[in-house]
């Protein structure tokens, strides 16, 4: 009988499910704002499903460099001097940063356009080594003809950037490539820094027809004071990132930044459990939303044409 029941008893601990084994993940974004914020959490949720849980057998490490590039090396020192299992960096700065200071501790990057371009890996299919990660590269020639569709009388777009993100400087590549195609001029202003953003769309009043600001984190995090620009002379503004509607864009078309986390998570989850990052292909976000705002339109003096109402994700008042 003793047998009996020691036989089942190891039965019943063998169908348990395997404990998740503790890890750390540190996490590191260029700058804190609603896009990256979302990755970010949507990164803890997939752990928390995988059976990794802050207080239970995750560390869960986070810092923000504050748009600044010297604090995003220091931070990628820092979290490689403390070891952990896998570090996540959600940006290209912070990417850039990381995978330079460290060539064995597995490096999972998010929120990154142009991975190649960015020299983080030199294959998207094998990127070898301790790095893979997702990329976001905005659907440029969608978010042309959105322009088109919205204010079909625009002859030319206003980009905003800073020349120091390779992620902006590729999407202006491609920019130019569409809008040549649509007949339509691209015309650049740069902000090095969030303090510019203001005067560099302000820069764009008389000379563009419409704004439109990239995934570009050091825009992305003033973006309130374009909008107040955009708003007083009567400047249509579109986002890459569907988080800035809410905070004053017109319209934009682009992923859903909290799924884009839960992407991340995935291959996180993969790294935890014994694969190598370099053996794991580096992903194209999927899924794109389009929202748009009814509030920012009217102040803007843009009316939306029905095919646009019609298929929206969703629409702030």
């Amino acid at each position: 009988m003793r047998a009996f029941i020691l036989a089942l008893a190891a039965a019943t601990i063998m169908l348990q499910p395997a404990k998740a084994q503790e890890a750390t993940v540190a996490v590191t974004a260029i700058v804190e704002h609603p896009a990256l914020d979302a990755v970010r959490d949507g990164i803890k949720e997939k752990l928390a499903e995988a059976g990794y849980k802050e207080g239970e057998n995750l560390t869960f490490l986070y810092e923000s460099a504050q748009g600044n590039p010297g604090t995003a090396a220091q931070i990628a020192r820092q979290f490689v001097g403390e070891e952990p299992t896998v570090i996540v960096p959600i940006s290209t700065p912070s990417a850039q940063a990381v995978v330079s200071a460290t060539r064995d501790i597995p490096v999972v990057f998010t929120a990154v356009s142009d991975p190649v371009g960015g020299q983080l890996v030199k294959d998207m299919k094998a990127p070898g080594g301790n790095v893979t990660g997702i990329s976001d590269m905005s659907p440029v020639a969608d978010h042309v003809a959105l322009i088109k569709e919205i204010t079909p009388e625009a002859k030319s777009i206003g980009f905003i950037y800073n020349t120091a993100e390779a992620n902006s400087v590729s999407t202006l590549a491609a920019l130019k490539e569409e809008a040549a195609k649509a007949g339509l001029e691209v015309i650049e202003s740069v902000a090095t820094k969030s303090a510019e953003v203001q005067g560099a769309a302000r820069a764009l009043v008389g000379r563009a027809d419409v704004i439109y600001i990239p995934t570009d984190n050091t825009i992305v995090s003033a973006f309130e004071a374009a909008v107040g620009v955009a708003e007083e002379a009567k400047l249509p503004l579109y986002a890459g990132d569907t988080d800035s509607v809410a905070r004053g864009a017109v319209a934009a078309l682009g992923f859903n930044y909290f799924d884009v986390g839960n992407q991340t998570g995935e291959v996180v989850v993969r790294v935890l459990k014994g694969e190598a990052p370099g053996d794991i292909p580096v992903s194209v976000a999927t899924g794109t939303d389009l929202l748009i705002n009814k509030s920012a339109a009217e102040k803007m003096g843009v009316t939306f044409p029905e095919s646009v109402l019609s298929r929206a994700t969703r629409v702030v008042e």
